[in-house]
């Protein structure tokens, strides 16, 4: 239970209305996860607004409403709080609700289209191979020490983001690793939330569903470095066109990293292998376990953000040589001398194209690409005939095939993939609607030595079709598929 008065602490209140002297057993932004004596938060989302559901709230029994237009009728027994902006009261009222644990803890943000989730994974894992107590948030899972918990969204809503906040206090957690969506940026998931550290990776074209054009979506990440405070740190890329962009309004602390030029953090690729790569950073020679360009600049990020948080070069490198690939990107799943899958979580066109190009240059000329790729429904459509255009210029033979279809019918998803592949090219790509099925096909297909790039689910362990999570890991089907082709002949 809570004081109204304390939930209410730094929001900016228009009106009140009704008793404010109570006590508030929980608080939500969902009508139908409202309870009786409880707070419910009327946002206005992305599909619907939480206005229209007031009076759902009241049924369940809510004593309070957060709201930024008030009801025509106001029943006695609620108390209706008129605010500016319900969204970012929401995060404010999280974070009172759980005793400001975000406060105690050093917070550290990830933004960018690609590489956030294995930069801040790499981090956690650094941070405890040198024995401090951290937590993680990421697309893959949370993390609070060797404690897992499943992932649901990157960035988690503002309860479930305070909750997790609340337990890494309690677990002693001096550090917390965590990506920052564009979404979470502009729903305002991360209001209030005092980072001391943001670190971005890229941009490129991811999201346009939501944020409807590029700009919109670049803004929604360079809001989060506006808002970083004076005492934190900005880490960017500046080999990315806009890296520069993203922190010029920031009151906080600049820092950059680059492979191609000056920089606080430099790095430079001296040898990339399947196996791994090595590279100089800062001129340290260090070999690293992940292979390719762009976790070259992960490796570099991660490296800059080591150092701005204190730590000592020596001991950050040493530490980060012993760091393993992130699950899902990049993952190699070696299936026997001559044949190698790889699983990538690649769902945009830049991804796409880095992990097949890395690909090339590891491999050279030595084993075809078999490429089984997929676009998830329900999401931006412009990047589907974008990326099987890639696919098919990139890959000695393209699989079209389903990903996470939602409530989009697979078969137009195709369809409109199949319509970015050139003509000349239409030989050596082939449909299969059902993803298993096109994972069978990839391992029968006859090049004597091979490597299978399985790419848009990564780390997932389902396939959402109409609502439906059903079992389906990438991994498991690869090696699978392969035993069943191989051990029967």
């Amino acid at each position: 239970m809570k004081r109204l008065t304390d939930l209410l602490y730094k929001i900016p209140i228009l009106e009140i209305h009704g008793e404010r002297d109570r006590t508030v057993s929980d608080f939500d932004a969902d009508s139908r996860h409202v309870k009786a004596g409880g707070m419910f938060v009327a946002v206005s989302g992305f599909q619907t607004d939480g206005h229209q559901y007031i009076n759902q709230a009241l049924l369940k029994g809510a004593s309070v409403v957060i709201c930024e237009r008030l009801p025509d009728t106001l029943q006695d027994d609620c108390t209706y709080v008129l605010v500016k902006d319900s969204a970012s009261s929401l995060s404010l009222i999280a974070g009172n609700f759980y005793d400001n644990p975000a406060q105690k803890l050093k917070i550290i943000g990830v933004t960018g289209t690609n590489g956030k989730t294995t930069v801040a994974t790499l981090l956690f894992g650094l941070f405890r191979k040198l024995g401090f107590s951290v937590g993680l948030i990421s697309t893959v899972c949370v993390m609070i020490n060797e404690q897992e918990f499943p992932a649901t969204l990157t960035t988690p809503d503002p309860k479930g983001l305070h909750h997790y906040f609340a337990q890494m206090v309690a677990a002693g957690c001096t550090h917390v690793f965590m990506e920052v969506s564009s979404h979470a940026c502009h729903q305002k998931r991360i209001a209030g939330i005092p980072f001391i550290g943001g670190i971005f990776t890229n941009i490129t074209h991811d999201h346009l569903d939501y944020h409807k054009n590029f700009d919109n979506y670049l803004n929604a990440k360079k809001s989060f470095f506006d808002n970083l405070p004076v005492n934190a740190f900005a880490l960017t890329n500046i080999d990315d066109r806009n890296g520069s962009v993203m922190v010029q309004n920031t009151k906080a602390r600049i820092a950059d990293y680059s492979l191609t030029t000056v920089a606080k953090y430099y790095g430079r690729l001296v040898e990339n292998r399947i196996q791994g790569l090595r590279m100089y950073l800062n001129g340290q020679e260090v070999w690293f376990r992940l292979a390719g360009l762009f976790n070259a600049y992960n490796l570099t990020a991660v490296y800059g953000t080591a150092l701005e948080l204190g730590l000592e070069a020596d001991e950050a490198l040493v530490a980060m040589s012993a760091l393993a690939p992130v699950r899902g990107r990049f993952q190699l799943v070696p299936l026997s001398d001559e044949v190698n899958g790889i699983v990538d979580y690649a769902h945009t066109p830049d991804a796409l194209q880095n992990v097949l190009e890395t690909i090339h240059e590891i491999n050279g000329l030595s084993a075809k690409v078999v490429c089984v790729i997929g676009c998830g429904g329900d999401r931006d459509t412009t990047k589907r005939p974008i990326m099987a255009r890639i696919a098919s210029e990139l890959a000695d033979y393209t699989i079209l095939t389903s990903d996470n279809p939602r409530t989009e019918d697979p078969e137009k998803i195709l369809q409109e993939m199949i319509q970015g592949v050139p003509r000349h090219l239409l030989y050596k790509v082939n449909r299969i609607l059902e993803r298993r099925e096109a994972i069978r096909n990839a391992i029968s297909i006859t090049y004597e030595s091979k490597i299978i790039l399985i790419t848009g689910k990564g780390h997932e362990t389902y396939q959402e079709v109409n609502g439906v999570r059903l079992p389906f890991d990438d991994v498991i089907e690869l090696q699978k598929a392969f035993h069943e082709k191989y051990s029967s002949n």
